[in-house]
């Protein structure tokens, strides 16, 4: 049975030179790809760059959507039902609406992935605050009203490593 898409959803092309990067500390960085508002809500999609060690986010889940992560270089270490699992190149995670999960690259090496979220929920300015706090221009606090109304929901403190 094929699932009906709204008539409003049209193909998209998003060339390399049309994105925005989102710098992130020791050479990291969200590159930002389609927000759902071109896919009719659809999917979300970004990669994200880690320096070694560098943690992702802390738990959280998503009520509304799941996110798939595919692992394009180095290797991710996720927290998933509080189990850590070292992914490398070429692995697929796929966290359903409501797990736990959190991510960050491993201590040997920076790491790099493609993250999907399925329907999209609109989060780039959700990325490009987070991009501010971790470069010092921001406090977390900035964060209190952004996290429900962009689906993410922590589950406990920032440390999980």
């Amino acid at each position: 049975m094929a699932t009906e898409v709204t008539a409003t959803a049209r193909p998209l092309v998003v060339h390399e030179q049309d994105v925005e990067a989102v710098p992130l500390p020791g050479g990291g960085r969200f590159v930002l790809l389609e927000d759902s508002l071109r896919t009719a809500g659809l999917l979300g999609a970004n990669r994200l760059v880690l320096p070694a060690g560098a943690d992702g986010t802390r738990p959280h889940c998503h009520h509304l959507s799941t996110e798939v992560f595919y692992v394009l270089g180095g290797t991710m270490e996720f927290l998933l039902h509080g189990e850590l699992t070292a992914v490398g190149r070429g692995g697929l995670v796929v966290v359903p609406p409501g797990s736990v999960h959190a991510f960050g690259a491993a201590a040997d090496g920076p790491a790099e992935f493609f993250a999907l979220l399925t329907p999209g929920v609109v989060r780039f300015d959700y990325f490009r605050q987070l991009g501010r706090i971790a470069r010092g221009e921001a406090g977390w606090d900035s964060m209190d009203d952004l996290h429900g109304a962009h689906d993410v929901h922590f589950q406990g403190g920032p440390a999980w490593r």
